[in-house]
């Protein structure tokens, strides 16, 4: 017996599996209210310079005429953002805001000043965000792609810290601390006096936002039989896509940034309390040699599934022999190190690590900027979350056919041929190049939804949260940088597109690399990993993939 046959003994697909999943689900929802938080609190709004203090008071003038004699007219025929008259232009008015070459070719002498009055913004599309908050423009814009940076160096930092820890100390605690975490950060986030505190507190959320995502899909992969992964993979996949969504939904209805930031936040404050209800993994617990919690965990998903007599059955001895290889092969702790100490681990942590990277890096390159597309922002951000739908149906069919590393591969390639496509359209073609940008973004919500369940099922059980964690830390580097790419776009226009498009096609060779796990059995030591990666399967692993093979098309008639 394995703990594959201890799980169908207690039910690997009953009440209690589904129950346990929706909870882990439910915060999901939100991942992408704060992944892509920024592109709502941080939109920029139309502004142009203040006019002259002795202007301000006055009320014989309205706005367009204080705006008229005050700011110049640039090329397009719009206001100037970061440039005033240094002086009032008077004879402007006596033209009645004539427009004319020759009206304004005394004012084309006139010098200019920067906005020493600060600035004015068109809030009609946001009542407020941090961009007039703090006035992160003109001389401070690049502050709005730090924002962002300094988030996903959360994320990167907690992927690496709560990988680690979850392996030593347990998924659940560490989820349960990650609620919380995300919970009091974003309020505080929320109601940040300063700009430098909001990124800190956005860093916190970061951190908390890994630690969240990575123990979150374990608790859900250790606990369903190997069969179902992909259905139940591909539906966490879908409650981040309906994430978007929803923060499209909520953006549309609280304009305010500071109220938005607060009501993306309060979920977790009820995904905290909830929590302390889940369990932790019984294989966890007894790689760990805790075998008594390990049986205590197992009578009562027995219970949950209506078979405690079944559950009764299951004792100690029965858990440590069905587990006796892997706990021999177990050592007291391990590291990061260990991920790239044997040849077949080191090479698929190095090819994993390019894949997460190359992945985010466009997903965010193209996603962090919707005010270029020149649509409604809720409106890009809706078709940009709806594009996910059918990508991950296709990948969720893919992934099943033709197996994890083809998928993987495949999406990566395509999204890149797309971004790169797109560098040949005209600016003018729009709907085009939007259309584009759409495909692309939907291979890559496809290509991450499969980054999730290939490392899950790549990585042995005593190392899966660190090895998940590293990557994880690969893919927020890769976010990190993205935005700071667009900055280059500056200086050469089309320099980010090549950029974005380029990454991913060079990964998805590296993906091409990686072994196939479509209907293999979850390895729980490295020597497992070790064993696959020269050719070597266990008898009791032949025979479960020859009866998951034999159940293949049942399955995907259920999922269809």
């Amino acid at each position: 017996m394995v703990f594959a046959d201890l799980l169908e003994q207690v039910g690997s697909t009953g009440r209690f599996q589904v129950v346990h999943t929706t909870l882990l689900c439910l915060p999901i929802l939100m991942m992408a209210s704060q992944n892509i938080l920024q592109n709502f609190v941080a939109a920029v709004p139309p502004h142009f310079c203040s006019a002259h203090t002795n202007l301000s008071a006055s009320t014989r003038m309205s706005a367009a005429e204080k705006l008229h004699i005050t700011v110049p007219i640039d090329a397009n025929g719009s206001p100037e953002k970061c440039r005033r008259y240094e002086s009032p232009q008077w004879h402007l008015l006596a033209n009645n805001g004539s427009t004319d070459p020759e009206v304004w070719e005394d004012s084309e002498q006139a010098a200019l000043r920067g906005c020493d009055d600060g600035w004015t913004y068109d809030e009609r599309e946001r009542s407020s965000s941090i961009i007039s908050e703090w006035h992160l423009v003109c001389s401070l814009r690049s502050l709005k792609s730090m924002g962002q940076t300094v988030y996903m160096g959360g994320v990167l930092v907690g992927a690496g810290v709560f990988g680690a820890l979850a392996d030593r100390f347990g998924r659940r605690v560490l989820l349960t601390m990650s609620y919380l975490l995300m919970a009091v950060s974003g309020t505080c986030a929320a109601f940040s006096p300063s700009f430098s505190l909001f990124c800190l507190f956005r860093f916190m959320c970061g951190m908390a936002l890994s630690g969240v995502v990575l123990n979150s899909f374990s608790l859900i992969v250790e606990w369903i039989p190997t069969r179902v992964r992909t259905v139940v993979g591909t539906g966490t996949g879908y409650c981040y896509t309906m994430g978007q969504l929803i923060l499209a939904l909520v953006a549309y209805f609280i304009r305010d940034w500071r109220w938005l930031t607060f009501a993306v936040s309060l979920p977790f404050y009820v995904a905290f309390l909830y929590s302390w209800w889940l369990l932790e993994s019984s294989r966890w617990l007894v790689l760990k040699n805790k075998p008594e919690q390990a049986v205590e965990n197992l009578r009562l998903v027995a219970r949950y599934n209506g078979r405690q007599a079944d559950g009764e059955k299951i004792d100690v001895e029965m858990v440590k022999s069905s587990m006796k290889k892997e706990m021999s092969g177990c050592k007291s702790s391990y590291t990061t190190l260990d991920l790239f100490r044997t040849p077949t681990m080191r090479k698929m942590t190095v090819c994993l690590c390019a894949v997460w990277f190359s992945t985010s890096f466009a997903y965010y390159g193209l996603s962090m900027d919707l005010q270029k597309f020149g649509v409604d922002i809720y409106l890009i951000q809706v078709i940009f979350g709806a594009a996910d739908i059918p990508a991950k149906v296709i990948i969720n069919i893919t992934m099943s056919y033709c197996g994890r590393r083809l998928s993987q591969c495949g999406g990566l390639v395509l999204a890149g041929i797309t971004i790169l496509s797109n560098l040949l359209v005209p600016h003018d073609k729009q709907m085009l190049r939007t259309c584009l940008a759409v495909l692309g973004k939907g291979c890559l919500a496809a290509s991450f939804n499969c980054c999730y369940l290939y490392s899950g099922e790549l990585y042995p059980t005593i190392l899966r949260q660190s090895g998940l964690g590293w990557v994880s830390m690969m893919a927020r580097l890769g976010a990190m940088v993205a935005p700071l790419v667009l900055l280059l776009g500056e200086y050469v226009t089309w320099l980010p597109g090549l950029i974005y498009g380029l990454v991913p096609v060079l990964s998805g060779v590296a993906a091409f690399l990686l072994p196939e796990t479509l209907n293999i059995p979850l390895p729980d030591t490295i020597q497992d990993v070790e064993d696959r990666g020269t050719g070597r399967i266990s008898k009791t692993e032949k025979k479960e993939a020859i009866f998951l093979q034999d159940n293949a098309d049942n399955l995907l008639k259920q999922t269809s």
